[in-house]
């Protein structure tokens, strides 16, 4: 299950979309999302398939691997999707007791699911093509003109980078303690609430004490390298735009425009694919 988790992760190979500059990718991922959110028909749903399944093709990132992270929040998007069937007013299609399904919650229902799993893998492409420096360093030369008005830019971006890159190393640490609680006759499998949620506690208190462990060392060892912030640090490689960073620019804004335009076609058309 752990092994499932590909947030934070990084698959190394080479493609277009990895070679892109990390400030592309980062703001192309909240176009994304703003577009995701913009449109509300299948025909723009399919649109949206469509063109993430270009990224997937573009990244050279294996499919099976990209939809790992899907595990992890299939219990999330179900009980999503089953809030909004029977929770949604409407025309409806079938009842029994207290509970009544009608056609928009079906609807809605559907088109949910489909934004929050496109949702999941858009965002997986960025943390999967970029690695976590320079996730650090885009958000940091992103964020940079907030530095006026006194906002830690670098220490957020910071904040992040370590987040990211701890969010693995907790995996593979939980992964060796369920192992060695499940050698000494822990049980992590019982369908039994209370069993389960016993069975925690030695998984937790270990694992709490190496985060903070590891958490103490890194403190230690960026304060033996005279650690000061962001304040007159250079960069190894500094970030620079490309041409091809210009052409992904274009493509992502005109991809924008075109999910407006299919919710304002959604408008005027009824039926079908834009309902």
């Amino acid at each position: 299950m752990l092994k499932d988790i590909t947030i934070g992760q990084y698959y190394q190979t080479d493609s277009v979309i990895h070679r892109l500059d990390p400030r592309v990718k980062l703001l192309g991922t909240l176009l994304y999302i703003i577009a995701l959110f913009t449109v509300n028909n299948f025909a723009g749903y399919l649109f949206v398939a469509v063109f993430l399944a270009i990224i997937i093709r573009l990244s050279n990132v294996p499919f099976r691997y990209m939809i790992r992270g899907m595990k992890t929040i299939l219990f999330l998007l179900l009980l999503t999707v089953v809030f909004n069937l029977f929770l949604t007013p409407g025309e409806v299609v079938f009842s029994v007791w207290k509970l009544t399904i009608t056609k928009e919650g079906i609807l809605f229902a559907v088109k949910m699911a489909f934004r929050l799993t496109f949702l999941l893998i858009g965002c997986s492409v960025m943390t999967l093509t970029t690695t976590p420096n320079q996730l650090t360093d885009g958000l940091e030369k992103s964020l940079s003109p907030l530095k006026k008005i006194h906002v830690p830019v670098h220490e957020i971006s910071m904040m992040m980078s370590i987040a990211l890159r701890f969010i693995p190393i907790l995996m593979e640490e939980t992964d060796k303690i369920m192992k060695a609680q499940i050698a000494r006759g822990a049980d992590f499998e019982s369908k039994n609430i209370m069993k389960k949620i016993k069975s925690l506690i030695p998984l937790l208190v270990p694992l709490f004490i190496s985060a903070f462990r590891r958490a103490n060392d890194l403190a230690m060892a960026m304060e033996a390298r005279c650690y000061h912030g962001g304040e007159g640090r250079t960069k190894m490689k500094p970030l620079r735009y490309q041409k091809r960073d210009g052409i992904a620019y274009v493509v992502l804004f005109a991809f924008l425009i075109c999910c407006i335009g299919f919710r304002i076609a959604g408008r005027f058309l009824h039926g079908g694919l834009f309902i």
